[in-house]
């Protein structure tokens, strides 16, 4: 017998009650299996019957029951992603090209900020687990030790991305920070550079990174490297007083300075202007990340690009084939490039 339209009986307080899968099924002519897939399994579909169903689910205001489906799946169709934060450019293409590629395959993405903090990352995993996500990426590979033994116990694919580990949590997608570190140390002394500085925010990842360059740039001969540091987040501002600090203390200025972020380095590049500094003829500009505004600043700026798409598409991917039950390459070298531009080549 056809179920009657709950959205007939209305409630004590006057509301109409929801609309239900089996009156979307009703209206578009189909069974409610086909609704379902229509909505989370669309890859499952003809192109015809999905618009269709797709159609009536907007018009008649259906929102499927995530727990409901849950429950009888034992899916969620959720994937949880921690990020630091989601004002800074640096982490959006890997961010999109993750969601990009789950929504293909019916799943969705509920992003969580933890402001740099692997407490907040904590706080963040507690509240989310409860809503039981088949999976959880997570940025780097620094957490507490309450994290990794909630993660653990809860038994759902993790991806740390950003990062290579020897010990990661589970799977990971990413490039070693030490690498880079040392990369440019080596390219940019093999091009007569000997006066480098550093200017950065307070954040491991850009301290693995640095770290690694002083230590490569010793062996080289190097000895000293400046360093400006400033807090978290990244700004203009950090970039243009770790200039200004880094000038304070030796007016002739460095050969280079390597920054932590492409935003970090737009603020040096501003300093160094407002100073009559010529860059890079007088001092050269390294960002990271690549963002999107690097290629089109003025000058252009030098970046290390961590190949986000194709991090993200990693990311996506080891959970989709631990989803299906397939085994998942444990680790995945993303790599990097130096992109020279006009801010370290005149």
């Amino acid at each position: 017998m056809a179920r009657k339209s709950r959205r007939k009986t209305p409630q004590p307080d006057g509301a109409l009650l929801p609309v239900t899968v089996t009156e979307v099924a009703q209206r578009a002519g189909v069974s409610p299996i086909t609704v379902s897939r229509a909505i989370h399994r669309p890859e499952l579909v003809n192109h015809a019957t999905r618009e269709r169903v797709l159609t009536l689910v907007r018009q008649m205001g259906y929102v499927p029951n995530l727990l409901a489906g849950s429950l009888a799946t034992s899916r969620s169709r959720l994937v949880a992603i921690l990020l630091p934060t989601v004002a800074n450019s640096i982490y959006a293409g890997v961010i999109q090209a993750i969601t990009e590629r789950l929504t293909e395959a019916g799943y969705q993405a509920l992003i969580g900020p933890t402001g740099y903090s692997p407490e907040k990352e904590q706080a963040l995993l507690e509240a989310i687990l409860g809503r039981r996500p088949d999976g959880v990426v997570l940025t780097g590979t620094l957490h507490t030790a309450a994290s990794r033994e909630r993660l653990l116990a809860a038994g759902v694919p993790v991806v740390e991305a950003w990062d290579l580990s020897p010990q990661p949590l589970d799977l990971q997608a990413g490039f070693s920070h030490e690498a880079v570190g040392a990369h440019i140390a080596e390219h940019f002394f093999a091009q007569g550079v000997r006066r480098f500085a550093v200017v950065s925010v307070n954040d491991a990842r850009a301290a693995r990174r640095n770290r690694s360059l002083r230590a490569r740039l010793a062996q080289l001969g190097v000895a000293a490297v400046p360093e400006a540091m400033q807090p978290l987040p990244a700004s203009w501002e950090v970039g243009r007083v770790g200039l200004a600090r880094l000038l304070e203390a030796d007016a002739s200025p460095p050969q280079l300075v390597v920054c932590s972020s492409d935003t970090v380095a737009f603020g040096v590049v501003a300093e160094a202007t407002s100073r009559g500094l010529r860059v890079p003829q007088d001092v050269r500009v390294l960002g990271f990340g690549d963002t999107v505004n690097s290629r089109f600043a003025h000058p252009a700026l030098s970046t290390i690009s961590v190949h986000a798409p194709a991090m993200g598409l990693a990311v996506a991917e080891a959970l989709l084939q631990r989803f299906a039950g397939e085994p998942a390459q444990k680790s995945v070298d993303t790599g990097f490039a130096l992109i020279e531009r006009a801010s370290t080549h005149a």
